[in-house]
Parts: structure tokens; C-alpha cells; sequence
């Protein structure tokens, strides 16, 4: 059943990705409110090596546009974990863009049936702590991979107005697991028994479990189109 009236929805992904997913939300007639509960930080002069890499795999946009403003090179090929990903692979000057539709397991299969075609290594640039072992699942299917850190997510630190808001806040959306840990830090300190926390999957949501909440659904599947479809189903 849909809402009576616009929901305010807390947004607590990192930027920029959070004022994407605030459009989004606005876009379906509710009200964001942007408070993100991590801070990407950029490992300062990361050493790219290209030697012998014939393809990109990429499990977030944050990790593409990481690897875009470290290295010029836009020639490889670019498996990515679904269609936001994609698009921002587009955008920064890929061509040749692939993807998975789906997890990090579907974008290890999709990368593994195509390993005689690619005819090198993978490199996998992302965070120091990754969604998923795309890395593992790619070795484990034969296929040569480096992981190459770019980045790192830490909790961010509320401003005092937007403590304050948080008694406003419907629905909370929480797009991964370390997100999930720092939402239920900040919960512990200011608790919101009335709000309603929508994952990304259920691994997502673990961290929270326990945590007095007024209910935890998670997407059917591991994209945002899924995870905001649930919106309107929360009330």
C-alpha cells in the first residue's frame, strides 16, 4: 500500500553516491534526508600497475570513480556489479562496459565464462574492505586477478542538526553492511524505537539485528531500484 503522505527518508550512504539516491527518493515523492553515516577517504598516490591487466572489475561506482581520478587509461574492458556502476563507467569515458545485473557472485561468473575471451589479468580496484570476494571467487574459477585498494569508508560524524532531525526520519535506507554498523553506533546513543531500516540484502541489515527498530525488510535483490521499490511498502 502506498504512503498518505511524503516519507522522510534518511540517506546514509557515503557521497556523492548519497545525493544520488536523495534524487531518487525525491523523485518518488518523498522527502531525503541526507545524513551519511560513512566517509570515503582516498589512498593518497595509489601505484596502478597495468603490466599485463586486460580487464576491470569494479562491485561499486565508489570504486570506479576512484580508479578514474587515479589513472587516465580508458582502453580496458569494464565488468561492473550492476547498472549504477555501469553507467558511472560510462560517464567518466569506458566504452566497453559490461554488467553483471546483479551481486558480486553474478559479476564472478559473468567475469569467469568470459576468462579465454579477456586473455589476462583482472584488476579489481575498490575499498580496503570489499563487498563481497569477487578477488576469491575470481581465482577460485581460474582466472588471474590483483585487488588494488583505492579507498576506504570510516563513520562519519553527525552534526548536531541532524541529531536533532532524526526523530523526524520514517525510513532509514542502508546500503551496506559497515553502514549498517555505523547506523546501529549512532542508534545506540540516540535511539529511534518508531524507525524503519530498509537493507540492501539481508547480509546488510545483520549488523542491526537486535537493535530496537520499528522493522528491518530487506531487497529482493541487491540493487537500489529494489531497495527504494520498498519504500512505499513500509507504511
Amino acid at each position: 500500500m502506498s504512503s498518505q503522505r511524503p516519507l522522510k527518508i534518511w540517506i546514509t550512504r557515503a557521497q556523492p553516491g548519497a545525493e544520488a539516491t536523495a534524487a531518487r527518493v525525491r523523485a518518488l515523492g518523498h522527502a531525503p534526508f541526507v545524513a551519511p553515516l560513512l566517509a570515503v577517504r582516498m589512498v593518497e598516490d595509489p601505484q596502478i600497475d597495468l603490466e599485463g591487466v586486460k580487464a576491470l572489475a569494479f562491485t561499486s561506482a565508489n570504486g570506479l570513480r576512484a580508479f578514474a581520478q587515479a589513472c587516465a587509461d580508458r582502453s580496458l574492458q569494464v565488468f561492473a556489479v550492476g547498472a549504477a556502476t555501469a553507467q558511472a563507467a560510462r560517464e567518466v569515458g569506458f566504452r566497453r562496459v559490461l554488467s553483471a545485473d546483479g551481486d558480486v557472485a553474478a559479476l564472478a561468473e559473468g567475469i569467469a565464462a568470459r576468462r579465454n575471451e579477456i586473455g589476462g589479468a583482472v584488476l579489481h580496484p575498490g575499498a580496503a574492505e570489499l563487498a563481497g570476494d569477487l578477488a576469491g571467487a575470481l581465482a577460485r574459477a581460474g582466472v588471474e586477478v590483483r585487488a588494488l585498494t583505492l579507498y576506504d569508508t570510516a563513520p562519519a560524524v553527525l552534526e548536531p542538526d541532524q541529531v536533532a532531525g532524526l526523530g523526524e526520519v520514517d525510513v532509514a535506507l542502508v546500503h551496506s553492511a559497515k553502514g549498517a554498523r555505523a547506523l546501529a553506533a549512532v542508534l545506540a546513543v540516540h535511539p529511534q524505537p518508531r524507525l524503519k531500516v530498509l537493507g540492501l540484502s539481508k547480509a546488510v541489515l545483520a549488523p542491526l539485528a537486535g537493535v530496537p527498530l520499528a522493522g528491518l525488510t530487506s531487497a529482493p535483490f541487491p540493487l537500489e531500484a529494489a531497495l527504494l521499490n520498498l519504500i512505499d511498502r513500509s507504511t
